[in-house]
């Protein structure tokens, strides 16, 4: 399933600040935690805690999260389906990072293990 252009568009300018407390709630409700979010952040975006904070307060939108961000080399290894898209078919690099963070957060949910969130080659 391909995204549309409309969509691509809506995750471009959609902000991290509004975002951020929705993978709080999501992970705190399965009894993670915020410092577990922060490390799968941290290892997909290189982010430290002070960077994310940051980011929230300057409001940004993804498009500048991701263009800050230095991807982890093995995100591409991120695979699988996530609000209806599988991640390796979606052609806009941005719409596929959003997702890739979208996964992540939802692996993190679920109960996976750090070890296996946090791909290797």
């Amino acid at each position: 399933m391909s995204t549309s252009p409309e969509h691509d568009a809506r995750m471009a300018k959609l902000t991290f600040a509004e975002v951020y407390p929705h993978y709080i709630n999501k992970v705190q409700k399965k009894g993670r935690t915020k410092a577990e979010l922060h490390q799968v952040i941290t290892w997909l975006t290189s982010f430290n805690d002070q960077k994310i904070k940051s980011l929230i307060d300057d409001k940004v939108t993804f498009e500048t999260f991701f263009n800050e961000a230095n991807l982890n080399l093995n995100a591409q290894l991120i695979t699988g389906v996530i609000c209806g898209y599988r991640i390796e078919d979606i052609k806009t690099p941005l719409t596929q990072q959003v997702r890739y963070l979208d996964k992540l957060v939802d692996e993190l949910a679920k109960g996976r293990t750090m070890e296996k969130i946090l791909r290797t080659a």
